[in-house]
């Protein structure tokens, strides 16, 4: 080859490699967002691919977003994630519990980036933050919107933001559809509720802004947490089988998280005062499932809460 036509050729792959470097670097600069945390901004590059959750929520909300995450916690209890989201996440490694995360676990799934709930401490986020990206909601819990909030960080943070604003969309025009079936059914003074977590030392009553509670309230129940219900807590402490007269509401949507809940349940339903109850007498003590209705959030829990609901007002609407 003639040394110009050889120098000629060289100039061009040279130039075409800074091409290439200039335009990958344009690409990787335009696919960086800013995600602002509790503990400040957190610079994400790309569409994170190998995800990590520490927290049913997060795990909900990618999905919901179209990303199955390859590790999260177990639910509370349970032995892995919720039985309403089992499919959908698929063979999923568990990284931990929401209260303990198995630090080597995370490291052993190289993630990309990590979603924590909003109450990880500052010392937890810098430790996971050497591992990956941590993404931490300032989010205030047990309000109203706060999945929402949470939603929204998340998404953004995978990429998935128009992902995320639909599937708060589709949560949205479902509660309309079951708050219009509400008032089709049900007279605005019949509809004070609890929402109960049956558990072996007995029944808490949970708080009102409880994400499934907010979800009733939303629909046109008047729930009612008796103010036994600390500020910036889940549920009160347990009540003793006389003081189930302070639930005493014409609905009560009644959970357990497993076989020991579902078990002290069942030899309290036969009792004096739970028998006296009036939600019981006039059959509506609503079972549901407490993995779903006091330990997830999410946007793919919302939708399976609201099915609960409204086959709860179908039924009464039979009776």
């Amino acid at each position: 080859m003639a040394p110009s036509l050889f120098r000629s050729l060289i100039r061009c792959i040279f130039g075409s490699l800074i091409l290439a470097s200039v335009l990958a670097s344009g690409a990787a600069l335009s696919e960086t967002r800013s995600i602002e945390t509790a503990y400040g901004p957190v610079s994400v590059e790309g569409t994170p691919e190998r995800i990590v959750t520490l927290y049913e929520g997060a795990l909900d909300t990618a999905i919901a977003s179209g990303i199955k995450p390859v590790g999260a916690v177990i639910t509370r209890g349970g032995s892995s994630v919720a039985e309403y989201i089992q499919m959908q996440a698929g063979d999923i490694s568990i990284v931990g519990t929401p209260g303990e995360t198995n630090i080597e676990a995370v490291i052993g799934l190289a993630p990309d980036i990590i979603l924590a709930p909003s109450y990880t401490t500052e010392e937890q986020f810098r430790l996971l933050s050497r591992i990956a990206p941590t993404i931490v909601p300032e989010v205030t819990m047990f309000q109203a919107d706060s999945w929402k909030q949470e939603a929204r960080v998340y998404a953004k943070a995978l990429g998935r933001a128009e992902a995320g604003e639909a599937s708060i969309a589709e949560v949205e025009n479902r509660i309309s559809e079951v708050a219009r079936l509400m008032d089709g059914i049900l007279a605005e003074n019949d509809r004070k509720t609890a929402l109960i977590r049956w558990m072996p030392q007995g029944p808490l009553v949970m708080a009102k802004g409880l994400f499934s509670a907010s979800l009733l309230t939303a629909v046109g129940f008047n729930v009612d947490d008796a103010g036994i219900v600390k500020d910036g807590r889940p549920h009160s402490h347990p009540l003793s089988q006389e003081n189930l007269g302070l639930i005493d509401h014409q609905w009560v949507f009644l959970a357990t998280l497993n076989a020991d809940g579902k078990e002290a349940l069942s030899a309290a339903q036969t009792s004096p005062a739970f028998q006296r109850m009036q939600a019981n007498r006039n059959d509506r003590v609503i079972t549901v499932n407490g993995q779903l209705w006091t330990s997830a959030s999410g946007p793919i829990a919302a939708l399976n809460i609201l099915a609960d609901i409204s086959d709860a007002l179908t039924s009464a609407a039979a009776q």
